[in-house]
């Protein structure tokens, strides 16, 4: 588990698409001690944290979580390293499934990923602008 009394992780998403937008949605519903933040991939926030990495945010291909934001010991996870992040820390059946995903090989892993993120909009949708999060979200995001 992260040690949850530094920053609290940062999920950095396509803010434009449907099924990245879904998952916001559904930490969202599984967070009640608020351990994530969020900022969408557009944002100036997203830019800043991933350039520090030599990351790029317009590649909007990859999900991202940022540890100990704005800390020397920052750093940031990607793709499916990223979603076993966000299931571990949610906890229950999902921790679970993030175990199960450590088993598999790191390769296999990307390769699943690959596969959704390459048909997501065509499945999932894509919005013409960020949806805006609920009022009682709205401190959640950084963006």
């Amino acid at each position: 588990m992260i040690d949850l009394s530094q920053t609290p992780p940062i999920i950095l998403y396509d803010g434009l698409c449907g099924l990245c937008n879904r998952l916001v949605q559904f930490v969202l519903r599984r967070d009640p001690h608020d351990r994530f933040r969020f900022a969408s991939l557009q944002s100036d926030v997203a830019h800043a944290m991933l350039r520090r990495h030599g990351a790029n945010a317009d590649d909007l291909d990859t999900m991202f979580v940022v540890l100990d934001a704005d800390r020397p010991t920052e750093r940031v996870a990607t793709r499916s390293d990223a979603v076993r992040i966000i299931l571990r820390e949610i906890g229950g059946v999902w921790a679970f499934l993030a175990g199960i995903g450590a088993i598999v090989p790191r390769a296999g892993r990307e390769w699943l990923y690959e596969q959704i993120a390459r048909h997501r909009y065509r499945v999932f949708g894509r919005y013409e602008s960020c949806p805006v999060p609920s009022a009682r979200d709205r401190a959640k995001f950084i963006d």
